[in-house]
């Protein structure tokens, strides 16, 4: 089936008429969570997800729009936790892995992620996981799903690098929650954290039906036309593909297309990614200052080892995950999951992650300059508050901010022509 791209309408309301102007957009399907039968999300060229507006908001809505979307903006307090300036607040960090080699196996790093999800939904803190999985028409795509089982955790398990949208069905679990009592957990990229943290906080309704938000450290969302060129450089195209993995089964584990007939064709993680994916990252990715998930409950990250040089090492090994407890809840469920035997856990020294985790430190340290240089430029940026850009742009050589303020400026100025 090819990829069908849709044209977004320039929006009339006036929050996302400011996400578009500046190409703000997550994807997250927030808003479409807000305004059901008024904003539907759909696929736009390059191979995003975007917002179309359908019916008219009103002041109420577009209030709503703005207070809770991640692309306008981002506020963190840090409520006494440790707060260091690249990783945001939280309680404990540690590395681990599943107990379960099934889950540690299909994971993206060490299962761990997978693990504690089982673990929420056999303890009964949850009835349901609602998360991301391959698409069943579009194997290269993604679908958000609702697992309340380990078996649906393990087949969703493993990194899915393409446009995803996991609130914009929220309200079907709203609807579960009020007639039935059920829970749920969401797991979501850290602006679907942002702004599910943001619902929470404005409509009672989402803490009671969404009382666990899990996250992971996002380098950034590409299109799915970068993921097609992983289909070109495998010599392989859509229509020969029967399923696609991005990751996992091992770690880091490979990109790998399996076509009709069952033949497999893949590619390093250090090639997928670092070669092909990172070059099709949409522009919000690329202005984040929060990568790393502070707004959940729960992060996971691949905890990778490093050579000589502090460059992470990514070849094929027994996975293990970066553990983050951002809140008090996330801690004691973290706990929970060790002793009923689905977690093994050691403890982490966080003076080491800016080594093992360069894309997101860099990203950090560059983020003033290229906000600099869009304000410069008339654009719209988000606005973010607690999130110590300034201090992580003090961690840069001036040259290195000069060279991140140069590059946005450029590539703003081209998009201006």
């Amino acid at each position: 089936m090819p990829i069908v791209f849709t044209t977004a309408d320039a929006p009339s309301s006036s929050s996302l008429s400011k996400v578009a102007r500046g190409d703000l957009c997550a994807g997250c399907g927030a808003c479409a969570a807000l305004t059901p039968g008024k904003i539907e999300m759909v696929t736009v060229a390059p191979g995003y997800l975007r917002p179309k507006q359908t019916e008219p908001l009103n002041t109420k809505e577009d209030a709503a729009i703005a207070t809770i979307c991640p692309g306008l903006g981002q506020t963190v307090t840090a409520a006494g936790r440790t707060d260091p300036v690249l990783w945001g607040p939280h309680v404990e960090m540690m590395t681990g892995f599943a107990t379960d080699p099934a889950l540690r196996h299909a994971g993206a790093s060490g299962g761990a992620l997978s693990a504690i999800l089982a673990h929420l939904i056999e303890s009964g803190t949850v009835d349901a996981v609602v998360e991301i999985a391959a698409a069943e028409d579009l194997p290269i795509s993604n679908a958000t799903v609702v697992n309340a089982g380990r078996d649906g955790v393990l087949a969703s398990a493993g990194s899915r690098y393409a446009p995803s949208a996991p609130l914009a069905g929220l309200a079907v679990q709203l609807a579960d929650h009020a007639a039935t009592g059920h829970r749920f957990a969401l797991v979501g990229k850290p602006c679907d954290a942002v702004a599910l943290r943001a619902l929470r906080d404005t409509d009672p309704r989402y803490a009671a039906a969404f009382p666990v938000i899990l996250s992971f450290f996002c380098a950034g969302v590409p299109s799915l036309t970068g993921v097609e060129k992983i289909l070109d450089a495998l010599d392989t195209d859509l229509d020969s593909t029967a399923s696609f993995r991005f990751r996992g089964n091992g770690w880091p584990g490979r990109a790998t297309a399996i076509a009709h007939d069952s033949t497999a064709r893949s590619m390093s993680y250090h090639d997928s990614w670092g070669k092909i994916l990172s070059k099709h990252v949409q522009h919000r990715c690329k202005i984040c200052a929060d990568g790393t998930g502070v707004a959940a409950d729960i992060v996971c990250a691949d905890a990778w080892e490093s050579d000589a040089a502090g460059y992470p090492v990514f070849a094929e090994a027994d996975g293990i995950s970066l553990i983050v407890a951002r809140t008090a809840l996330g801690a004691d469920l973290i706990v929970a999951a060790q002793k009923a035997g689905q977690l093994e856990t050691e403890p982490f020294d966080v003076a080491t992650l800016a080594a093992i985790q360069p894309g997101q430190r860099e990203r950090r340290r560059a983020l003033l300059a290229r906000l600099t240089a869009l304000r410069l430029l008339g654009r719209p940026i988000p606005r973010y508050r607690g999130l110590h850009i300034m201090a992580a742009a003090r961690q840069n050589p001036l040259t290195r901010n000069l060279k991140n303020f140069l590059g946005t400026l450029r590539r703003g100025l081209r998009r201006l022509h």
